[in-house]
């Protein structure tokens, strides 16, 4: 539990507080279903027992719902005041600390992380950066997918260091992008050896409390309580079962976070209105790191800097144990979307790229609005023969156009429909197209002649 007197207030004032303030709709009713759509088809598929999610739109927030069941036995419904574990997505709070560090002349990124943390393996080479870039070459204490049982007991993140960042690097620093967790320990150290301050009472004072972010939970000391979610595991396709906790101190600075999803959305919102670091700053944290001979690491600091339609999309994903989370913010558009969920599953990364998706209002190529047109008549049992060559033409029967329009037409109109690849074959050209609904995904074929004539239209099941 955080040890500073306003959020020990926020703990104290109840649940019923907390939902009033964690419940926001004020989103379109139109875009709302869909996005209802999305996340109660994506836990179906998946076998997610909850999700808890909120939705920026125009740089505020104007959604948070949450689905399904916080505990299975006996059944408790989620809502949008539990809090979950954001594990992985805490990195980015840890970056930002180092970040204001900086702003306040008290270290810089490229400082030899020997600075400040004695004794770790060719410290006087390895920088801030490269630790909070994974360039570093230090190796991960924590890459399995699953709870090992020597982390089911507490440990110190000193223990960590001298255990994995003592050790020969993996490679040479800079050369490979290579996550790790080791690297956010030290980070973690470093932040409390400079501020004087406990990592959580620093992110407290400079990040959550300015931003009202009022959930904060450091589930590394202790567990979540009976009013948030519960953790799930399941083996193979085996039924849920509560996970275990991980001993204390086992995640630190590299995922020790839990909150609301309506709290990671103020955070989403401040980093869209750049509101809480100095300009040079969001600079660092959303450019990519390079390694020494050019190539791209999609790499920021605590942040996977990726393309969105051209435009720039910050997105990160958390797994602990038993929960997994994801949030993808799209500062150009104004919009974000975090999706908390207790289950290790893949279903938040999967919710929160669709609802992104739908709100920001992907734009389609010209291929992509005529195969959709196409598809769309084709679920009616209607085809334009104008557009098919003789092939085609031929291919399309009536009972073929029949086969498309029983098959297709219940499915109704896809949650995303997008252009996955294009090349040259036999004089035509290929192209790729992937149709998602809530519970299936289905892949698109055509070729095309220079005149605009197709010569195939397949469709079939995809992943």
């Amino acid at each position: 539990m955080l040890k500073i007197g306003f959020v020990a207030a926020v703990v104290a004032c109840g649940a019923a507080i907390a939902c009033a303030a964690q419940t926001v709709d004020t989103i379109d009713p139109a875009l709302k279903s869909r996005i209802d759509r999305i996340a109660a088809g994506v836990m179906e598929q998946h076998g997610v027992p909850s999700a808890s999610v909120a939705v920026v739109q125009g740089g505020k927030l104007v959604y948070t719902h949450a689905y399904g069941k916080a505990h299975v036995s006996p059944d408790k419904p989620a809502t949008p005041d539990m809090r979950y574990s954001i594990g992985s997505i805490s990195k980015q709070f840890t970056a930002a600390a180092i970040l204001i560090l900086q702003e306040q002349g008290k270290l810089k990124l490229d400082d030899a992380v020997g600075k400040y943390v004695p004794g770790l393996t060719r410290g006087d080479e390895v920088t801030i950066r490269q630790i909070l870039s994974h360039t570093s070459g230090y190796q991960d204490y924590w890459p399995e997918d699953y709870l090992m049982t020597p982390m089911m007991k507490p440990t110190t993140a000193q223990y960590i260091i001298d255990t994995w960042a003592k050790k020969p690097l993996d490679f040479e620093p800079g050369t490979q992008w290579q996550y790790s967790n080791t690297n956010y320990v030290i980070a973690g150290m470093i932040v409390e050896k400079v501020s004087g301050q406990k990592l959580m009472e620093f992110l407290a004072e400079h990040i959550f409390h300015p931003l009202g972010m009022k959930s904060v939970w450091d589930t590394d000391q202790e567990k979540l309580t009976q009013t948030d979610a519960t953790a799930y595991i399941r083996a193979a396709l085996g039924p849920l079962r509560a996970a275990p906790k991980e001993g204390r101190n086992w995640m630190f600075a590299a995922g020790e976070l839990a909150m609301t999803a309506h709290d990671l959305a103020l955070w989403d919102e401040s980093m869209i209105a750049r509101s809480v670091l100095k300009p040079e700053s969001y600079k660092e944290m959303f450019t990519e790191v390079k390694l020494k001979d050019g190539k791209g690491t999609h790499y920021g600091l605590g942040v996977e800097v990726l393309d969105h339609d051209g435009k720039l999309e910050i997105e990160h994903s958390g797994e602990v144990t038993g929960f997994v989370s994801d949030n993808i913010v799209l500062p150009d558009d104004g919009v974000a979307v975090a999706v908390l969920t207790n289950h290790m599953a893949s279903g938040a990364g999967q919710i929160a790229s669709l609802a992104a998706d739908t709100v920001a209002g992907a734009k389609r190529s010209p291929a992509e609005e005529q195969t959709l047109a196409m598809y769309r008549g084709l679920q009616n049992g209607q085809i334009d023969r104008s557009l098919l060559a003789p092939n085609l033409n031929d291919y399309f029967d009536t009972q073929t156009v029949d086969d498309f329009r029983n098959s297709l037409g219940p499915l109704g109109e896809p949650l995303t429909f997008r252009q996955t690849g294009e090349s040259l074959r036999g004089g035509m050209t290929f192209r790729g197209f992937r149709i998602v609904y809530p519970t299936r995904t289905l892949r698109l074929s055509t070729y095309t002649y220079p005149d605009g004539k197709l010569e195939q239209f397949l469709v079939e099941p995809g992943n």
